[in-house]
């Protein structure tokens, strides 16, 4: 039996924690709802590049501590990620087959999931129907996909993350 050393897993939490802390940076109001899904995007890329290390155990986890840190409902966030890992971990041979443009598509669709999600846990407790720039975080973060997923990559070769 031959073990095999992991590395980088502070850098996997450090890139978890900087999501964490862009997500809850203030913004003005003209541009919070422009505000992309740092957590989510950083969760799939991780979900996709090491499914066996970042899976739905890690969403779940990143969840709940991005429901803490926004004050929403505990467990509305930690639901929705864990969601989005288990479709990401299930799919990350075929998403990552994908030229970049196709795999931003793929992270519109898990980026609206997070979003309807949530949306359905707002509903069902009661709070009020959110506007059409609701869904403008998902749209940004698409857009950002090749920035991030590049950026992300460099930093997982530059650091040896396996």
């Amino acid at each position: 039996m031959t073990l095999v050393r992991h590395q980088g897993g502070i850098i996997i939490l450090l890139t978890f924690a900087t999501a964490m802390l862009l997500t809850i940076v203030p913004l003005p109001d003209a541009l919070r709802a422009l505000r992309p899904d740092w957590v989510g995007l950083t969760l799939i890329f991780w979900c996709l590049v090491l499914p066996y290390r970042v899976s739905v155990g890690s969403g779940f986890i990143a969840g709940l501590l991005l429901d803490v840190l926004t004050g929403t409902l505990l467990g509305e966030h930690a639901l929705a990620l864990s969601l989005v890992a288990y479709v990401c971990v299930r799919l990350h041979q075929r998403i990552r087959a994908y030229p970049v443009w196709q795999q931003a598509l793929t992270v519109l669709t898990l980026l609206i999931l997070h979003q309807l999600i949530t949306l359905w846990v707002d509903s069902t407790i009661g709070r009020p129907a959110r506007p059409l720039s609701y869904w403008l975080p998902s749209v940004i973060g698409m857009l950002l996909w090749p920035f991030a997923y590049r950026f992300l990559s460099a930093l997982r070769l530059n650091f040896s993350v396996q």
